[in-house]
């Protein structure tokens, strides 16, 4: 499977889709365009990882990470932080199945994990 192509098919940003499963994880695709929602997973960690475009991970308290295309990063349990693509990104995740979409902050474009799998 090629996770660009599979994020290239979505046609919603913010929707990412279970692409596998290894153990207790999941791996995800989404298209991201703009911010998501400032958010936090209190027991899980979450990697996020740039297929193309650029994609900017703020926190509260400290800088931001930039990610080019290649780059990833690994966002740890309990941490606030805020997704943000100025341009289209396609990107993959890799989180523990029990990862809420937006954490415990429920937004219009929180997507539960039965749409996640469909």
């Amino acid at each position: 499977m090629n996770l660009r192509a599979e994020a290239e098919k979505l046609e919603k940003y913010w929707t990412p889709r279970v692409m596998g499963q290894i153990n207790n994880q999941y791996v995800k695709v989404a298209k991201v365009k703009g911010e998501l929602a400032w958010h936090k997973h209190d027991h899980e960690d979450e990697m996020f990882l740039v297929l193309k475009g650029r994609l900017r991970i703020e926190f509260e308290g400290r800088p931001p990470v930039e990610l080019a295309e290649g780059d990833f990063h690994i966002v740890p349990r309990d941490v606030m932080h805020n997704p943000v693509a100025e341009e289209e990104c396609l990107i993959a995740l890799f989180e523990p199945a029990t990862t809420k979409h937006t954490g415990e902050a429920v937004i219009d474009r929180t997507v539960p994990i039965e749409e996640q799998l469909a």
